[in-house]
């Protein structure tokens, strides 16, 4: 939503659809029917993602005007999941959400065979922990600046506990994030959702921590065309996207391409390099021109083989993947040269 609104200047088109998910979030925090359509508003990343969004509206349009049309909404989300009212997140003693995602996928890697997940990520999720980090200390910001300092303080509160916990479950000794934990299940395969550590504007990781996980994923999983779903050194690598829908739904998240995880791995390549990485990121998207005319004229296409040539598959449009881009264009613009 913010790349295809924001970034391109069109602050209205944000709201207005910002307005419509907000009657569907209340719906589904006061556990109403809900006319409005929002796929797969139960996962347990829509929300947090929801926060993330008003998040990048508070950078790119203002503050003060996402605390006057945001704030409460901010507020109740977070009350939400504290309250551990969520039926698919469990806050733990350690300040990490818990999820089950065995027998149902639940995060964007959604491949499923035969009802079930070709990947069960489940457990204290990489991605779903960071951004949940990242929504208690933006949220708890925004709370103390509207001066509602009893809610500033739990979240900051909680955020402590919960970025320390974070860094001992997740962080492994070569440098890189585990995908996810349960119990005494540790996913050790080389996936892309370690990225929003290092991208987000708050991270559990330290400076050194970040910078480890980019080289990472930097050599195993950055392609011309996007990051791999999963590293070719990992077991399970299937990187061309082809052959029957059973087949391809197996080859999926398992070493495919994706350019719209390309925008939070430049926003953190950013984050670590600053100006100097200006010129990398500059003739990395020029790569996209000729995809620009080759399936949708314009667009991209949804995925690409995580293997040379890197071709195009699925979707000859993915809205997702135009929208990273857009926003990352807009961050590069806002470096003075």
């Amino acid at each position: 939503l913010p790349g295809l609104t924001l970034a391109i200047d069109e602050v209205s088109k944000f709201e207005m659809v910002m307005e419509t998910a907000r009657k569907a979030i209340y719906n589904f925090i006061r556990n109403e029917p809900s006319q409005i359509k929002i796929y797969e508003m139960e996962h347990p990343d829509i929300l947090l993602w929801a926060v993330w969004c008003i998040q990048q509206y508070a950078k790119m349009v203002s503050r003060e005007a996402c605390r006057e049309k945001y704030g409460v909404l901010l507020e109740d989300i977070m009350r939400f999941l504290c309250q551990d009212k969520h039926p698919n997140l469990i806050l733990h003693d350690n300040g990490l959400l818990y999820t089950y995602g065995t027998n149902r996928a639940v995060t964007w890697m959604n491949s499923t065979v035969n009802g079930h997940p070709v990947i069960p990520r489940t457990g204290y999720i990489v991605e779903i922990n960071t951004l949940w980090y990242n929504a208690l200390r933006f949220a708890g910001e925004l709370s103390g600046e509207a001066g509602n300092n009893a809610l500033a303080e739990s979240l900051g509160a909680l955020a402590e506990k919960s970025g320390k916990s974070f860094v001992n479950v997740f962080l492994n000794e070569y440098g890189y994030l585990l995908d996810y934990v349960d119990g005494n299940m540790m996913e050790w395969s080389v996936r892309p959702n370690m990225i929003f550590a290092v991208a987000f504007d708050y991270s559990p990781l330290n400076s050194s921590q970040k910078k480890g996980v980019l080289d990472i994923v930097t050599k195993e999983l950055l392609t011309p065309k996007g990051l791999r779903s999963l590293s070719p050194k990992s077991g399970g690598y299937n990187p061309n996207y082809v052959g029957p829908q059973i087949q391809r739904d197996y080859a999926y998240h398992q070493g495919t391409a994706w350019p719209w995880l390309a925008g939070f791995y430049f926003e953190a390549y950013l984050r670590i390099y600053k100006m100097s990485g200006i010129g990398f990121i500059e003739r990395y998207l020029i790569g996209y021109e000729d995809e620009m005319s080759s399936h949708c004229i314009g667009s991209i296409s949804e995925l690409f083989d995580g293997n040379p040539p890197f071709k195009g598959r699925g979707a000859i449009s993915f809205a997702m993947n135009v929208a990273e881009i857009l926003r990352i264009l807009y961050l590069l613009s806002k470096y003075n040269y």
